[in-house]
């Protein structure tokens, strides 16, 4: 037997379980976290309220403290309403990306004249109208920057996962693939498909880099720009 077909037969096929709810979790999470970094931006960007200084500078302090810092208190919170080992437990925590409003408030400044919001307004158009059918499609390109950064940082998560999951058909891959390092330490045989998991779990990545290039190049540049 292939290393190919020893890896997808394994324990009755759980690797491509692992890759299933590592495409899951990343594209929920990546769509979440893409759709409130955006709508938030937008906001902090475009209207004027007290405290929006101070509440910029929360965010962007926040998006400094490192994600394994925060896995322990999550898993207290969601402990308590009874979340932990639910496909809940993870996402939540990926829908709110302090970093991912601050990136949507640069291209917001960047992409949303407020002379057009303005003409929009004096046509009658009310504000949630604005912002789906204006600042949502002039903000598409960093709207996708947004969503591939949100999806590559999800599929290498493996703190988060590991506090929160504990059965092995719910893991994602870069827990999937834990749980075979520790048992490689006993059996020799699972070297091989701890190798070839970890060759098949970026190809994935690769993909959808390669798929998404002509947006994530031109977002990158206008944030740096900014």
């Amino acid at each position: 037997m292939t290393p190919l077909q020893a890896i997808w037969n394994y324990h009755d096929g759980v690797f491509g379980r692992w890759i299933g709810n590592s495409v899951l979790y990343s594209t929920v999470g990546a769509a979440g976290s893409t759709f409130i970094s955006l709508a938030a931006g937008y906001g902090i960007s475009k209207f004027g309220f007290r405290g929006r200084g101070a509440l910029f500078a929360v965010i962007v302090g926040a998006s400094l403290l490192p994600s394994t810092l925060l896995a322990f208190p999550l898993y207290l919170v969601f402990s308590d309403i009874g979340l932990t080992n639910t496909i809940w437990a993870v996402l939540i925590p990926y829908f709110i990306n302090p970093f991912g409003v601050y990136l949507g408030k640069v291209y917001a400044d960047t992409s949303v004249p407020t002379e057009l919001m303005e003409a929009a307004r004096i046509d009658g158009v009310g504000e949630t109208r604005i912002f789906f059918s204006v600042a949502l499609n002039l903000m598409r390109t960093g709207g996708v920057t947004i969503f591939m950064l949100d999806f590559i940082n999800i599929w290498n998560n493996f703190f988060l996962p590991l506090f929160m999951l504990n059965g092995e058909r719910t893991f994602p891959v870069t827990l999937g693939l834990f749980s075979w390092v520790q048992q490689a330490q006993t059996a020799r045989d699972m070297n091989t498909l701890v190798l070839t998991g970890s060759l098949l779990s970026i190809i994935p990545l690769a993909i959808f880099m390669f798929a998404l290039q002509k947006y994530w190049r031109s977002g990158i540049l206008m944030g740096s720009l900014k």
